[in-house]
């Protein structure tokens, strides 16, 4: 479903409804129940169910239409109440309404036309409104930085008139609730993206990595790093025959809580922050198991470090044969080659990153690249996976 921002919840929508009514906005309890739902949905059928339930309820139609992914890229999702042929935004005048006017939040499909004679006359009419015996229709067009995201359709039946001023008003009220939940769709879709691409990315890493989180939860650990902690702790020939799973040793986890320690006394207040040494673990019964256990601030410079763990054993190996220069190079990125990174994983454009870091949109990418290349990864996608 694309890119998706976070909202507030269900109980933070309550004093918003009765704060919009005691102010005279009319939403009953019956719209209040089906935009609750509309705020707890969390896919796009989900979606699609609070919304038809929702402008059902709020505004009495005929026909109701929700198409996403308004963009050449992905291909156009589509959902109605009935049957409707492909081309609806496509189409003219309705195509020329969407291109003209950019951020349009409300459109009425009668307005289009001059008249409306030639409304009914037209062609757009006789293909998707008079099928379904309907005379009237109103769009609901949600924006994303002058892209279109999402439309919301209704069409209503000579019989139930046209949308009286009441029904707009209504509108508009629903309006920034569902471009909200729109947000915070887009936001989870992304994040599911992401964490498919981690996954995928993390499997391929070479050697045993892991990634703490400061206080010590395990943010993520590829396979190798799974195995080399079940040797840590059961031996190579019982890991292997018992296919053991095991937690991470806790010489390595007493280890990070000393790395936290001295990175404590390291920064006084108001100072600029340093880096430690990275600590080196062995086994004390085999030595040729290790660990590199490494501070690396992978966010805001005001948030805590993570600890990178980089495993290995000196006589084996966990995946195909690599040297050490294969690994992510974690460590290695600059200030500026960081702050970039942040603002890539804030879904920003390279634009948008030359403006909040006052940089050149050359540099900008020149960073980037070297990004890229130290974290040998190959997509703004998998940058932002490995920086989850």
């Amino acid at each position: 479903m694309g890119e998706w921002e976070s909202c507030e919840n269900e109980q933070e929508m309550r004093p918003i409804l009765k704060t919009e009514t005691k102010r005279g906005s009319f939403i009953d309890s019956d719209v209040e129940k089906h935009l609750l739902a509309l705020h707890a949905a969390m896919d796009l059928d989900s979606f699609w169910e609070a919304v038809r339930q929702l402008f059902s309820t709020a505004i009495p139609s005929e026909v109701i239409g929700l198409t996403l992914q308004h963009n050449p890229v992905s291909p156009l999702i589509a959902k109605w109440t009935r049957p409707i042929p492909d081309g609806f935004f496509t189409a003219q005048p309705l195509k020329k309404c969407i291109c003209a006017e950019r951020r349009k939040k409300i459109a009425h499909i009668a307005n289009l036309f001059s008249d409306r004679n030639r409304f009914v006359k037209s062609a757009f009419y006789r293909r998707y409104m008079a099928p379904q015996n309907c005379a009237h229709a109103v769009c609901l067009l949600f924006w994303e930085r002058r892209r279109l995201i999402c439309a919301i359709v209704v069409m209503r039946t000579a019989a139930q008139a046209d949308l009286a001023p009441a029904d707009m008003k209504l509108l508009r009220q629903l309006y920034p609730q569902v471009l909200t939940t729109l947000h915070r769709l887009r936001s989870l879709e992304r994040e599911r993206a992401v964490r498919v691409d981690l996954e995928e990315f993390v499997r391929r890493l070479p050697l045993p990595t892991m990634l703490l989180r400061w206080n010590l939860k395990l943010l993520f650990q590829n396979p190798a790093a799974r195995d080399f902690c079940a040797v840590w702790e059961k031996g190579w020939e019982e890991a292997r025959l018992t296919n053991a799973k095991s937690p991470i040793p806790p010489e390595i986890l007493e280890h990070c809580r000393r790395l936290k320690q001295e990175w404590a006394h390291s920064q006084p207040p108001g100072a600029p922050r340093t880096s430690l040494e990275p600590k080196q673990i062995c086994h004390t019964k085999s030595p040729h198991l290790h660990a590199t256990i490494r501070l690396k601030q992978l966010n805001s410079a005001v948030a805590k470090p993570h600890f990178l763990i980089e495993c290995a054993d000196s006589r084996r190996q966990f995946g195909p044969a690599t040297t050490r220069a294969s690994l992510p190079h974690l460590a290695r990125l600059t200030g500026r080659e960081q702050e970039v990174t942040r603002l890539v994983c804030n879904g920003q454009s390279n634009q948008e990153i030359a403006d909040v870091a006052c940089l050149s949109l050359p540099m900008v990418k020149k960073h980037l690249h070297a990004v890229f290349r130290k974290l040998e990864v190959t997509s703004r996608s998998q940058l932002m996976a490995l920086m989850l």
